[in-house]
């Protein structure tokens, strides 16, 4: 496996029937041809299976109510938080074998499955009917979910080189929209019977399973994103060693590739020591988890009472704010983000973004003093200004990992890199949801009171990751590709 060999002449020797190889001859001759279905499907599949990650968060807090878990109302986030955390859970477990089966076997197989689970099991998540249904089937989507680190691959494989920086950039931006629609769609589509009865009754079963809806318009998506993998070209190189070739071209190729293969052996096990790379990866689950960790804090804050420090939105409310932050977040991507990519050194972008997260963080404990437009309005530009920054240092890092390492290893790199942000993803919603259920028990003490305990601890891992971009500890590579 690997890149195209080359002959003596330079020139490329492509395989026949390798279909990496034939995905490389399309793209040696569409020099100049902008691959715009190729960024399409991309997007549609990446933000397709990003949008159930977080989808539920706004009506969250409500489905764990009516489940009837909770025996106290201040109870309702830690059960939250656990049901938060098993997505990601589930995904630590298996993001490296599929990074593993997708150098293997292939991108799309991987890309295939996990669309078909979120059909089945987003579905059924849906369609809970106790507490433990709605964490396993979350747990299962999540172990069947192995998109991300192929999908990262095969962008930087599906195009010309001078696209590569383009493809991943359109991952990122597809997940950190994906990541604010999710929510947004939650909130709109949750309790349908409730907000539009004229169009949905309580005796149907979207009145009878009140959080049904937004799961099964993402399962569609997910059906129809499915259907366009019929043009999903494989883009694995998969040369049959064992055949013998006595061509001039194929001895010269054999021989050229002798040091190569040497220094190869080791595959995964030599990405551990690739410090560019995990320094990338350690950062990159350090800012996750403060991400995620807000994700699902913003929501319980939001709909929780004022009584308690919080802001009394409807899970509508929270899809108002979320889809607003969508569309700016979506606006920002394509006009501003490509010109400050340029203008500034990517670490020294995440930098930025980390010391202007703390001040708006710790302001977000003084919203509850505002009502009505003036409120709204501070919300909106608050969550758009964090997504911002969320998205920008998922960019980044995604940039930086995959330049740390070559095509061979691609795939299992970001399988590490997924499983590693996993498991900080785990850890982010089971912590503050526990963190947040504290909270709102100590209202009147003196120190961090309420929901400034929470906030605080959003910027403490802000800071801990803007310490971490600095030498010795960060170091940026640049492989051969």
């Amino acid at each position: 496996m690997g890149e195209p060999l080359l002959t003596k002449k330079g020139r490329a020797a492509y395989r026949p029937g390798c279909p990496g190889c034939r995905v490389d001859r399309l793209n040696a001759e569409r020099e100049g041809v902008f691959p715009l279905k190729d960024l399409f499907l991309i997007w549609l599949v990446t933000i397709t299976c990003t949008l159930p990650i977080q989808s539920l968060f706004p009506f969250l807090y409500f489905m764990i109510r009516d489940l009837g878990i909770a025996k106290q109302t201040q109870d309702i986030g830690f059960y939250a938080g656990f049901v938060g955390a098993s997505y990601m859970f589930g995904r630590a477990f298996s993001s490296t074998v599929w990074g593993i089966v997708a150098d293997k076997h292939g991108r799309k197989p991987v890309i295939v499955l996990t669309l078909v689970s979120i059909i089945i099991f987003n579905t059924l998540f849906g369609l809970s009917i106790n507490y433990w249904m709605a964490l396993v089937t979350r747990c299962l989507l999540g172990v069947l979910c192995g998109y991300l680190g192929p999908i990262k691959a095969y962008a930087t494989e599906v195009c010309r080189k001078e696209y590569n920086h383009l493809a991943l950039a359109v991952v990122s931006s597809s997940r950190g929209i994906g990541l604010i629609i999710g929510p947004a769609i939650g909130g709109y589509l949750a309790q349908p019977a409730d907000k539009y009865p004229s169009l949905f009754s309580q005796t149907s079963i979207f009145g009878r399973f009140p959080y049904f809806l937004p799961c099964l318009s993402i399962s569609i998506l997910a059906v129809l994103a499915l259907i366009a993998c019929i043009w999903f070209p494989e883009t694995l190189h998969k040369h049959n060693e064992d055949a013998v070739d006595n061509s001039v071209e194929a001895v010269e190729e054999s021989l050229a590739g002798t040091d190569t293969e040497e220094n190869e052996s080791g595959g995964c096990l030599q990405l551990f020591k690739n410090w560019p790379l995990m320094s990338a990866i350690t950062l990159y689950c350090i800012f996750s988890l403060q991400d995620v960790a807000y994700a699902e804090v913003f929501s319980l804050w939001a709909v929780s009472d004022r009584s308690y420090g919080g802001l009394s939105f409807t899970s509508t409310d929270v899809g108002n704010v979320l889809a607003a932050s969508g569309l700016f977040l979506f606006l920002y991507q394509m006009l501003v983000y490509p010109f400050l990519a340029k203008a500034v050194d990517h670490i020294t972008l995440v930098r930025a973004v980390a010391i202007l997260t703390v001040p708006l963080l710790a302001s977000y404990p003084f919203f509850p003093a505002l009502s009505g437009f003036v409120l709204m309005l501070v919300v909106n530009c608050a969550s758009f200004l964090k997504n911002t920054f969320s998205v920008t240092t998922i960019t980044v890092f995604n940039i930086l990992m995959n330049e740390a390492v070559t095509q061979d290893v691609r795939a299992a790199a970001n399988g590490i890199a997924v499983t590693l942000m996993s498991i900080s993803k785990a850890v982010a919603p089971a912590v503050a949801g526990i963190v947040f259920s504290w909270a709102q028990r100590r209202q009147t003490v003196a120190f961090l009171p309420g929901d400034h305990l929470v906030f605080f601890m959003l910027n403490v891992f802000t800071v801990t990751g803007l310490v971490f971009t600095f030498r010795p500890f960060f170091v940026r590579g640049s492989a051969k590709h």
